[in-house]
């Protein structure tokens, strides 16, 4: 390891994330499409003129880097805030600095670390400062702005979407630790691997994981690894976007008739805490909507998988759930239904309290026979083809084909019944005219 300088400052008790934390925009791996010479933070650093920006990406991106470094690039004053613990208070001290500040014809850089936590009310409070120049605003969040700030703060910012840092870019971080501390990492090929795959992405949690094995001297592989350091829980928010990226994602991989995807999808939410319960209630659905006529035994699988996920609960019921995924995602699909009684909606809403035509009416009594309730009724199982051609809409409403089945899986057999009953209704009441 290099030994301190007797003329420098010894910094090897300080965290080694905070050690390697970048000198310029350049030394910021995995976010050159905003920070390159052709990305849009880029050419405002070359221009040495920011405007207001969210910066929106997962924990360990470089979000707090960046704003750090945007400050010191373009000669701003850099004031940070965690809105975890500050409140309007906190901000008017730092408005009023600004303000002197900019008196002196110096400018500030509000940092706001988990913007998305001020209330509406408090993300008001940074309107007019903004928009006359006082601060730059740098919110950073890791969530979608879209449903955590207000429009009109929204409206006075530019969103910049930080990527989760990628393979290439968690290895360079390796190896300038490794360049820092002078000491090579004790681990084999595969559990280097192992090692920038813990991190899933957050750069931070990566060289807090290179600094935990710095007292390691022999080589180590992947289960000893393992052992000694814990891998972190997938980023997964059961409340925010995350929540519903991923439901969105089995659904359309189910949709899709995608198996392995969809199991994928399945086992990244189980793996993140999501209740699998709340799983089994969306799978139902997708039987319904998605596969519906196409497959009636898939709504039938959807069940069992929940009631047997009920009985047996995790891990051995969440088994059934993948096969309900399998299933759905291999059965024909088809929304027919779906569409169709939609439509009968809109046409109930839009024709209103239509009566039933009297020849489907019970007549329990004298006086509904004499109204001519139940007159005409044909029971449709005693005539020839077990179908008597009646109208059931209201008098006065057309005949509206409302579920048109598809071709797909048993629904074509159900097209083919409703073609001939079609040709039989014609057909009966052409005779009766």
């Amino acid at each position: 390891m290099q030994q301190p300088s007797l003329f420098e400052p010894d910094d090897t008790g300080r965290p080694l994330a905070d050690r390697m934390r970048p000198r310029s925009i350049t030394e910021v791996v995995g976010q050159d499409h905003l920070l390159g010479p052709d990305g849009a933070i880029g050419q405002m650093v070359a221009e040495k003129r920011l405007a207001s920006m969210i910066l929106w990406g997962p924990p360990g991106c470089g979000k707090t880097t960046i704003a750090r470094l945007l400050a010191e690039q373009t000669d701003l004053v850099f004031e940070p805030l965690s809105a975890t613990f500050a409140g309007v208070a906190d901000l008017r001290k730092v408005f009023r600095a600004a303000e002197k500040r900019r008196e002196l014809g110096r400018g500030t850089l509000l940092f706001v670390d988990e913007v998305h936590r001020f209330n509406r009310a408090q993300q008001d409070s940074f309107l007019p400062y903004v928009e006359d120049g006082t601060v730059v605003l740098v919110g950073a969040t890791t969530e979608n702005p879209s449903f955590e700030l207000n429009a009109a703060l929204l409206s006075r910012c530019r969103v910049f979407v930080l990527k989760r840092l990628e393979e290439a870019a968690l290895v360079e971080l390796v190896e300038r630790a490794e360049t820092l501390t002078g000491r090579e990492l004790p681990l084999d090929g595969e559990a280097r691997q192992a090692l920038v795959a813990m991190a899933d992405g957050d750069g931070r949690y990566l060289l807090n994981l290179v600094e935990q094995l710095g007292h390691i001297s022999t080589p180590i592989g992947v289960d000893e690894l393992v052992r000694l350091v814990q891998q972190r829980a997938p980023l997964y928010d059961k409340s925010q976007e995350g929540h519903y990226n991923l439901i969105s994602a089995l659904h359309k991989s189910m949709r899709g008739s995608d198996a392995d995807a969809a199991l994928y999808w399945l086992a990244r939410m189980l793996d993140g805490g999501e209740d699998p319960l709340y799983i089994a209630r969306r799978i139902v659905r997708f039987a319904a909507e998605d596969v519906g006529m196409a497959d009636p035994r898939a709504l039938a699988q959807a069940l069992a998988a929940w009631d047997t996920y009920e009985r047996l609960g995790s891990p051995e019921g969440e088994l059934a759930i993948a096969q309900a995924v399998v299933y759905l995602a291999t059965a024909p699909k088809s929304v027919a239904v779906y569409r169709g009684f939609g439509a009968a909606r809109a046409l109930a809403r839009r024709t209103g309290s239509l009566m039933p035509p009297k020849h489907i009416l019970n007549a329990p009594t004298g006086l509904m026979r004499e109204l001519g309730y139940g007159a005409g009724y044909r029971y449709d199982p005693d005539t020839e083809d077990g179908f008597s051609g009646a109208d059931y809409f209201p008098e006065g409403l057309e005949h509206e084909p409302l579920y048109r089945p598809t071709a797909n899986g048993f629904e074509a057999s159900v097209r083919e019944r409703i073609a001939e009953w079609d040709r039989l209704r014609l057909r009966r009441r052409g005779e009766g005219r």
